[in-house]
């Protein structure tokens, strides 16, 4: 070919090029600014002018996420104040909240006890609800705490139901509950649920834990066993204190630095009027500040137990609150009197021992150790210590030495302690149960 020929032949090339890149120009003019929808096979893309792209395989690229957001139609903008979205109430014909409930009923010995909650687990209370125990009976929520407690029922199988009451959706199906012949020292799994609060009694009529002990077991001689503390000291393993509530805002910091070994904390009590079981509103920062500052720690609930299903959920209660929190020292049940108008006061001393026994074998039963906390007076009269099964004993007697002749492991020496980083007196007491730092 002459070089002429080849002139004309790119000549030609560069003309077909510019045609194909003009149709392309008008193409993609038409694709992206005269606002038309293009198929085409080889993408397998519709393309809108909203610039969303959705593929053949159904997933969508550009679209505006947060555009519910502009939606006036979306939201419920007539939800009640102080009603929970997150709840499965529902609403009924004129409008109104219906709240659903559930039972929860569980069995300790000879008992059926019964558990009003809501969608969110929390016990319903301020309604009188009425609970059917199949082939038994209709029993009542009279102080509409959100609990029945139903005594002497035989032993087996039993369906309970919920009685309709207006402004609540109940549960169609019956629970189901077998009734134990005899308690077993285990903790109950739902003791939680009938564990209350100080905000919800009259604490001057339930909380009558003894800031005294029997005039027999002190005298002034106490005060001489506080000037001797060092001295004590060098026989005991340890020194401590026990506190609760009554003993406030605690620096344990402090504390510690005083030489305060171990703590013994109150986590709660029985109501002296009610019998309800209530936690000490201290307890939580109690054992979380005492651990922190390093201080070994045991536990003590203020016992107004009648029998031992009650003793078990006491320390059920204990066990329960602890959780997976480690303690040093042992979980002790306190037996002493209440003012005199306790609903426990009047035992008989083989009540109070099994009481006792109760308690400390569901404690040892869940892994901890347990003991007895009483004054000598108790211990020889209202205890029938040599039937005890092994716990530890823990005496209160305020004197230089114990006139108490009976085994102790630790002694609570005075009330009228002064210990830095408390206000006010607080009990003293020394160790002998050989715990290692």
């Amino acid at each position: 070919m002459d070089s002429r020929g080849k002139r004309l032949g790119i000549l030609i090339v560069l003309l077909s090029m510019s045609a194909v890149a003009g149709v392309v120009a008008a193409v993609n003019f038409n694709y992206f600014f005269a606002g038309k929808n293009q198929n085409t096979t080889d993408t397998q893309e519709t393309v809108s002018t909203s610039g969303i792209v959705t593929e053949a395989d159904g997933k969508v690229h550009g679209a505006n996420l947060s555009a519910f957001l502009k939606d006036s139609e979306f939201f419920d903008t007539n939800v009640p104040v102080g009603s929970n979205q997150d709840t499965y109430d529902e609403v009924d014909e004129q409008g109104n909240t219906v709240r659903t409930l559930s039972i929860l009923a569980s069995s300790v010995e000879r008992d059926i006890r019964v558990k009003i909650l809501d969608d969110q687990g929390e016990a319903v209370t301020g309604q009188e609800f009425a609970v059917v125990v199949a082939d038994t009976g209709v029993y009542v929520d009279e102080d509409k705490d959100g609990m029945i407690l139903i005594s002497d029922i035989k032993p087996g199988e039993y369906k309970v139901s919920l009685n309709e009451m207006e402004g609540f959706k109940v549960p169609t199906d019956p629970a189901n509950v077998r009734v134990k012949s005899i308690v077993s020292y285990t903790v109950i799994d739902d003791i939680d649920y009938f564990v209350h609060s100080e905000a919800e009694i009259d604490v001057l009529k339930e909380d009558t834990e003894s800031t005294t002990i029997e005039s027999e077991d002190e005298d002034d001689t106490q005060y001489k066993a506080l000037l001797d503390i060092e001295k004590e000291h060098e026989k005991a393993v340890q020194l401590g204190i026990d506190v609760s509530k009554w003993n406030g805002e605690i620096d344990w910091e402090v504390v510690k630095a005083e030489g305060v070994d171990f703590a013994i904390i109150r986590c709660g009590y029985r109501g002296s009027s009610s019998g309800w079981l209530i936690e000490d509103p201290f307890f939580f920062r109690n054992l979380e500040g005492a651990k922190k500052a390093g201080i070994k720690v045991g536990i003590y609930f203020f016992t107004q137990a009648i029998d031992r299903v009650e003793a078990v959920e006491e320390a059920s209660m204990v066990v329960s609150l602890l959780g997976d929190t480690t303690i040093e020292y042992p979980v002790f049940i306190d037996i002493e009197g209440a003012g005199g108008n306790g609903r426990a006061d009047q035992l008989d001393a083989a009540t109070r021992t099994e009481i006792a026994n109760a308690f400390c074998q569901t404690i040892q039963n869940a892994g901890l150790d347990a003991g007895v906390y009483s004054g000598r007076y108790w211990y020889y009269n209202n205890l029938n210590v040599e039937d005890f099964i092994g716990q530890k004993i823990w005496l209160a007697e305020y004197r230089e030495t114990p006139l108490y002749t009976g085994r102790y492991d630790m002694w609570q020496y005075t009330s009228s302690g002064s210990v830095a980083g408390i206000e006010g007196r607080v009990d003293l007491n020394v160790s002998y149960l050989g715990i290692g730092d």
